[in-house]
């Protein structure tokens, strides 16, 4: 406010008593934000930093997989029943005794896991975080060929970072994580402001977050 002669007037007691309040009510609600989101995203925001570096660095980083092969022949009463029934073209669901057949064989599961069919075989790919795995069926011989790909630890968290083959169940882990990051940054930027007053070399250090990966980008990123 101001006086009649244009020297603003100081703030009486009650409207500092009520700025005061308000700043106390925020830096309290905003604190809890805070530290509610870090607590939720702490555990996977380590595993996204460290699988940042292993990512950025994965062409240095040794892998050998480890690869198992397996043939084997179908019982001969189910080869029968798949010769006699009706041939099937594209992608289809098993049968339910040939997957569970080749589920206590192999050791794998398929549930959710559609075929390929064409007139002479079967096809079952087994994507996985870290590995792949597939299944070969010839109808015509009643044999299948089994292999299974394993690339190891570091793979494994790599292709978590990159929700690669994870299922809807991490894809909406990684939504409910990302959210919660989104809460800690901001109600972060928050509490800078409020606090930016008394810590001068606040804004200068959170230009400096900025303007050093934009001048890399420009600079280097091509």
């Amino acid at each position: 406010m101001a006086s009649n002669t244009g020297v603003p007037r100081p703030a009486s007691r009650p409207e500092r008593r009520g700025e005061r309040r308000w700043r106390a009510f925020w830096l309290k609600q905003l604190h809890q934000w805070h530290w509610m989101s870090s607590a939720i995203c702490l555990i996977a925001m380590l595993l996204f930093a460290a699988t940042g570096i292993t990512l950025n660095h994965a062409g240095e980083i040794e892998s050998r997989p480890t690869v198992t092969s397996l043939e084997a022949d179908l019982p001969a009463a189910l080869h029968a029943a798949l010769a006699a029934a009706p041939p099937r073209q594209g992608r289809a669901e098993l049968p339910a005794e040939l997957g569970t057949w080749l589920e206590q064989r192999l050791g794998i599961d398929l549930a959710g896991r559609p075929a390929d069919w064409s007139r002479d075989g079967v096809y079952i790919a087994l994507p996985r975080p870290g590995g792949d795995a597939w299944v070969d069926i010839d109808l015509r011989a009643g044999s299948l060929l089994y292999e299974d790909t394993d690339r190891g630890w570091i793979a494994y968290l790599n292709d978590l970072h990159k929700g690669r083959d994870t299922g809807a169940a991490w894809r909406w882990f990684i939504d409910v994580f990302s959210g919660a990051a989104l809460v800690f940054c901001l109600t972060g930027l928050l509490l800078l402001h409020l606090h930016a007053g008394r810590r001068p070399a606040t804004w200068p250090i959170v230009g400096l977050g900025l303007i050093v990966p934009l001048a890399l980008i420009l600079i280097f990123v091509h």
